[in-house]
């Protein structure tokens, strides 16, 4: 079975928020948020104020920080986001908005390519 956790859209949290599960907000979190080996959702009308750092993001609300991910970031249609992002793989989708540094890093040391003779 797969765990997650939901911050259901009433909830807001302040203060850190800390996981070893998939998160997917829906609501309103104010911190920093960090999701070890799996997977953050910001759900369509959610709003985070803090930097994200997880295996994997998607943003589909609204973001006010930073967003690192080992991975992937996915910045979806309608997103609004305000910060930079770090990631191997990072897609913004048309429609996105997307206000910061995008900075794409090596998941893994990277190889010597050999020239052609």
């Amino acid at each position: 079975m797969h765990e997650r956790a939901v911050v259901g859209s009433t909830l807001v949290i302040k203060g850190e928020l800390t996981a070893h599960e998939d998160v997917v907000i829906a609501g309103r979190v104010e911190g920093l948020i960090i999701v070890t080996g799996h997977l953050v959702v910001v759900e369509a009308g959610a709003h985070v104020a803090g930097d994200i750092t997880a295996t994997g993001i998607v943003v589909s609300g609204t973001v006010e920080g930073s967003l690192m991910a080992e991975e992937r970031i996915q910045v979806q249609a309608g997103a609004d986001l305000h910060g930079d992002v770090s990631a191997p793989r990072v897609v913004v989708a048309d429609g996105a908005i997307v206000n910061g540094r995008i900075e794409t890093v090596a998941a893994a040391a990277p190889r010597k390519l050999k020239i052609a003779s």
